[in-house]
């Protein structure tokens, strides 16, 4: 099995975990000095997309295909039946496998006879990150899983394996609509797909009866789906359903399943399978109840190596009817479609931040910037001018505690040889906490726009993340916001580095000794490493932050007067 990368939550989670351990420190732990006397577009189709879909149907079939169709039009048939077989009594089937497409506006899709199951699914809008026509279906899957829309039977299944026979196929005119039946006088089985013109809805029906009796079956789509170009698609990708009852979206991942299917059973008002842009959701038509399972799929990687992908089935019962969603999470188009699409965009714990953000940063491009990238950077300058009269409260009490150094060193010496451990210890901290107190010294002061801006921080990531307006946003030599830079060596997270070593150089830093200095000094390169990695979206809103607090230190620095230090009382010799 693959090890998988370090997701990005961890990173962060890590980056800050560490930065919380290092504030800590230099608060409780080192003892303080005397300060010194300074303070993305659509691709257009190569005609090729889509050939390992269609590498086990046969040429000549396809000419069948188009023969098929010339006749039907000759006699003028609204239907055409495609490589059906003479039937035997009772027999419908075809005499070989064959490819058939549907074209829509949003849509490119070919089906196989063989099991009736699709095969390619293109969304003709947008392109995967390598720059061709993005195929949800996961190509490296077929042929070790079953392939989308292949039937699962829990219990009973007919005596016909209805994933390899050969369907007789009729399609309308139009093209928009298909018809798969087959019986072997004793099982039947039928799917339909009805297409609009214009439209990411497809309707589906399927229906399957063993001597008469109907049997319970779910539709699958399995081994994977979305874009298989970016980073880690494992992670990203998820069984999902609605729960209505509990007003909740569940998402299951690979490794839920790695043991086993799993089977959840409910008021669902879809179900389907996702990554972070894209979705296929099945909605009930006419019912709510609904079996769901999710599955782990070891499939090929890009590389070739063994990798699990998730998977999903859904069944209604003996006869199902849904509507299909298969495109981008857009929020007004999952709208349009059922309001309660719109969970299927994750816009995690900060989503009272995250989604507001994402609507500012919308107004911004479609108002001002006319570019995601310009926009982060006016939205980032627009966050720090509102912080900045915290960042004035900041330094008014990095300046008292400035003056207030040789006190503090008096109360520290006076408790140097102590341990850790030593009770007394919590008499320095008393003393220390009673010496701010008396002179209005707010000592979390200097971590509270920090504070402030990690709620922001993660909010830019979630935005980038789930937003399929920022997929493919391109600024100035960044080709994807949403993705690291393409280029070999990473140039905004190396300037970032850069301008947080510079600001923090600016900030005052009272009480740290040199020690403490070199420890801090870290910070700036943990950043850089935990950034590197990062979408660049995410690194350009950091960058800009600190470019406006370098502006600001320096003001500040410049602008705001200098306190006098505050001398220690006089102690006798005996320290009194």
């Amino acid at each position: 099995m693959k090890k998988e990368e370090m997701s990005m939550e961890v990173r962060l989670l890590l980056a800050f975990g560490l930065m919380g351990l290092v504030l800590l420190a230099s608060n409780f732990f080192m003892k303080p000095v005397p300060p010194a006397n300074k303070p993305a577009a659509v691709a257009a189709a190569d005609g090729k997309t889509g050939a390992s879909a269609a590498a086990t149907i046969t040429s000549a079939a396809t000419t069948a295909a188009a023969t098929t169709a010339k006749e039907a039009a000759a006699t003028k048939t609204t239907p055409r039946a495609a490589g059906a077989a003479k039937p035997v009594a009772g027999e419908i089937k075809a005499a070989s496998e064959e490819a058939i497409t549907v074209d829509t506006k949003f849509f490119h899709v070919t089906f196989s006879n063989k099991g009736a199951v699709a095969r390619q699914w293109i969304l003709k809008d947008y392109t995967d990150h390598n720059g061709k026509q993005l195929d949800v279906i996961y190509q490296p899957a077929l042929g070790k899983v079953p392939a989308p829309f292949s039937l699962n039977f829990r219990e009973r299944g007919p005596t016909a394996d209805p994933n390899a026979v050969l369907y007789k196929t009729t399609q309308s005119e139009d093209g928009l609509q298909l018809a798969f039946e087959y019986s072997d006088g004793h099982a039947d089985i039928k799917k339909t797909f009805q297409f609009g013109p214009q439209s990411y809805l497809v309707k589906i029906t399927s229906e399957v009866t063993q001597d008469g009796a109907p049997l319970v079956h779910s539709l699958m789509w399995r081994g994977g789906f979305g874009d298989p170009s970016i980073q880690n698609p494992t992670s990203l990708q998820h069984a999902t359903y609605y729960d209505q009852p509990n007003n909740k979206l569940q998402a299951k991942v690979a490794k839920d399943a790695k043991d086993g299917a799993l089977n959840a059973r409910g008021q669902f008002t879809f179900a389907g399978i996702e990554d972070s842009y894209f979705a296929a959701a099945l909605l009930p038509e006419g019912k709510t109840e609904l079996d769901q399972t999710t599955y782990g799929d070891t499939v090929p990687d890009k590389d070739g190596k063994d990798e699990l992908r998730v998977g999903a089935g859904v069944s209604s019962g003996t006869s199902n009817a849904f509507s299909l969603f298969v495109g981008p999470k857009d929020n007004d188009l999952l709208r349009r479609i059922d309001p309660k699409l719109e969970q299927l965009v994750d816009w995690g714990f900060f989503g009272v931040i995250a989604k507001p953000l994402f609507n500012w940063l919308n107004w911004t491009n479609d108002r001002i910037s006319h570019n995601y990238g310009w926009a982060i950077v006016l939205v980032t300058l627009a966050i720090n001018m509102v912080l900045m009269p915290l960042k004035i409260s900041s330094m008014k009490s990095s300046k008292k505690m400035q003056a207030l150094q040789p006190q503090i060193k008096v109360i520290n010496d006076k408790y140097k040889n102590l341990s850790l451990k030593d009770p007394k210890k919590a008499d320095q901290n008393q003393e220390l906490m009673d010496l701010y107190k008396k002179n209005d010294v707010n000592v979390a002061g200097g971590c509270v726009p920090l504070l402030i801006q990690l709620p922001f921080l993660w909010a830019f990531y979630k935005v980038l993340s789930v937003a399929i307006e920022m997929r493919g946003a391109h600024w100035l030599w960044v080709t994807d916001l949403s993705q690291p830079e393409t280029l070999a060596i990473h140039i905004l997270p190396l300037v970032m580095t850069g301008t947080t070593f510079i600001s923090q150089k600016m900030t005052p830093s009272p009480g740290m000794d040199p020690s403490q200095q070199k420890m801090m000094m870290f910070m700036p390169l943990m950043m850089g490493y935990m950034f590197y990695f990062a979408s660049s979206g995410l690194v350009l809103y950091w960058l800009t932050g600190n470019v406006v607090a370098i502006a600001q230190q320096w003001a500040l620095n410049k602008f705001m007067p200098n306190v006098e230090v505050i001398p220690a009382p006089k102690t006798n010799k005996k320290g009194k």
